[in-house]
């Protein structure tokens, strides 16, 4: 596909000194690709259980071979799951929305990552599995629209309440660079809770790079007041790593305490549970942003910076 690339002004200037700068993400303009949504939540749902085959036929990559056909007629006359086929089909009735989504990110990532090819979509249910909403590969891209209803749904209500956030239709396109960011991102070797925080950072910049228009609550998954408690606790947090001697601290349960999801991070302090979880990969996601700032490296190089290198030439620092 034909794809357009804009520079500003002040773009091409920081280009033709060969340097790439937090400046370049913010005036880079790239023309959105096309792209199809095939919705076989809608083809399987609305089949007959005799024309399973051809179904199979198609999609021979979503019907694993050691299941029984009895296994997706039943699913195909479950009252519940057809129930689940109907929300989707009121909150998702079209594919407009989506696919210009789409179209934005793929650009992007083609900008960044010339390699990557425009994967074929294809939306589904998983019986809402939080933990396959969104997956990204080579050639597929898996949108699983059951988990896409809002937190508010009544299928969501078994969840505990700090991850029924997650459930809000935008969360689709960061989770979907969540999956993409697997491929770009080593997992680091050692447990360090700096460590940590930096993969989880870097996975928060990428999606800075390849959503635009994305609010950053709606990047970590956090509400307004989430995202604004680490805002003013950020210097008091940062004080009590360093206090603590925590950031080069190989201790697994730092990543339960600080990285994991959970209704509220663990300092064993008063401040507890007005604390939302998580905030070791949203401090490590301020030092990945002042790293970028403070350096002239790729996008892709950045990436592939060891934790240790990155914090040591980040230049980080709370504001008081």
């Amino acid at each position: 596909m034909k794809k357009l690339v804009y520079f500003s002004l002040l773009f091409l200037l920081f280009f033709s000194c060969k340097t790439e700068t937090k400046k370049q993400f913010e005036t880079i303009k790239v023309e959105s690709v096309a792209v199809t949504i095939e919705r076989f939540d809608k083809l399987f749902y609305e089949s007959k259980p005799e024309n399973l085959a051809l179904l199979k036929k198609e999609y021979p990559y979503l019907f694993p071979s050691q299941v029984e056909d009895t296994v997706w007629t039943n699913k195909i006359n479950d009252k519940l799951l057809r129930e689940l086929y109907q929300e989707v089909q009121k909150k998702y009735p079209n594919n407009n929305e989506l696919e210009n989504e789409l179209g934005n990110l793929f650009a992007r990532i083609q900008y960044y990552f010339p390699k990557a090819t425009v994967p074929k979509v294809i939306t589904l249910i998983n019986e809402v599995d939080k933990d396959a909403k969104a997956i990204y590969t080579d050639s597929l891209a898996l949108l699983s629209l059951d988990c896409y209803l809002g937190e508010k749904h009544r299928f969501y209500e078994d969840f505990p309440s700090y991850q029924r956030i997650e459930f809000n239709e935008d969360q689709m396109m960061p989770d979907l660079v969540k999956s993409f960011s697997l491929y770009k991102i080593r997992y680091p070797n050692d447990n360090t809770l700096l460590s940590q925080m930096i993969y989880y950072g870097k996975q928060l910049y990428l999606k800075d790079v390849l959503l635009q228009g994305f609010s950053d609550e709606a990047k970590i998954a956090y509400s307004e007041n989430q995202l604004k408690w680490c805002q003013e606790n950020e210097t008091q947090m940062w004080s009590y790593f360093i206090e603590n001697k925590l950031l080069f601290d190989a201790n697994p349960k730092n990543n339960f305490r600080f990285i994991n999801d959970a209704p509220f991070s663990k300092f064993y302090l008063e401040i507890d549970n007005e604390s939302p979880g998580r905030v070791g990969q949203w401090l490590g996601w301020q030092i990945v942003r002042s790293f970028m700032k403070n350096n002239a490296v790729s996008l892709p190089e950045m990436l592939a910076i060891d934790a240790k290198t990155l914090f040591e030439n980040s230049k980080y620092k709370p504001a008081k």
